[in-house]
């Protein structure tokens, strides 16, 4: 059983996080978290999830897994670039997006911008994503620690979004679901807040919608800074 949920945390007005999956024929797990002027942010991120179920929807007979994934992400960027250049009220907006894909016991996993992907394997969290993001460049070329990365104060700044450019890069991962016993997608309203170590003690010792609900609730209690959006389901390894 999936668990889900989304909150706008204890300082945003308005929850600009969206998510949605399907499962049966297909599963499928979305998050994005929407950036842009007011409400703009909400569109892009709700659309980036709808248009992307859309298609795969749609085309999941026709196309390989990793071609279809591509193709539904960059589809979605076409729709939300076009609508945020047509209409003044959506100018600029964009979003972040992960999606997964399973298909044959495997995971497929796909990401645009700093929502991540977390997986339960040999006891231990491991993000399977890597973010598009000013402070990442920082880290990676070793600029700044790890540990400066997690208050950086530009922490915010991504560089990649769905929607703000007519093409997009889309970075791919695939695993095998058998060495994974959960998995976990979030936005940084999460991250920000919760160390791994807490997220691992929350999700590995409860039900999947249990644990969604208590790491919304443990990142409220930590500040709650931002919007905070989850989705937890299972993998085929043990735990």
């Amino acid at each position: 059983m999936v668990g889900s949920f989304s909150d706008k945390g204890n300082v945003r007005e308005i929850n600009e996080d969206y998510i949605g999956f399907i499962e049966g024929p297909i599963n499928l797990y979305i998050i994005a978290d929407g950036m842009g002027g007011y409400n703009a942010g909400e569109v892009a991120s709700k659309l980036a999830v709808e248009y992307t179920m859309e298609y795969v929807k749609t085309n999941y007979n026709i196309y390989e897994p990793k071609e279809l994934l591509v193709k539904a992400i960059k589809y979605s960027n076409e729709k939300i670039y076009k609508l945020s250049n047509t209409n003044i009220e959506y100018k600029s907006m964009g979003t972040t997006i992960t999606a997964c894909l399973i298909f044959d016991k495997n995971l497929l996993v796909a990401n645009v911008g700093d929502s991540s992907c977390f997986a339960i394997k040999d006891e231990a969290l491991v993000k399977i994503t890597k973010d598009h993001s000013l402070v990442q460049e920082l880290v990676d070329n070793g600029t700044i620690t790890e540990d400066e990365a997690q208050n950086h104060p530009n922490k915010n700044i991504i560089t990649r979004a769905l929607g703000t450019n007519e093409t997009i890069i889309i970075d791919t991962f695939s695993l095998d679901l058998k060495e994974i016993s959960k998995v976990l997608l979030c936005t940084d309203g999460l991250t920000n807040e919760l160390t791994d170590s807490e997220i691992y003690e929350i999700i590995s010792k409860s039900d999947n919608q249990s644990g969604s609900l208590k790491l919304i609730e443990e990142s409220k209690i930590k500040g709650g800074r931002d919007n905070i959006s989850v989705i937890v389901f299972e993998g085929d390894g043990k735990q």
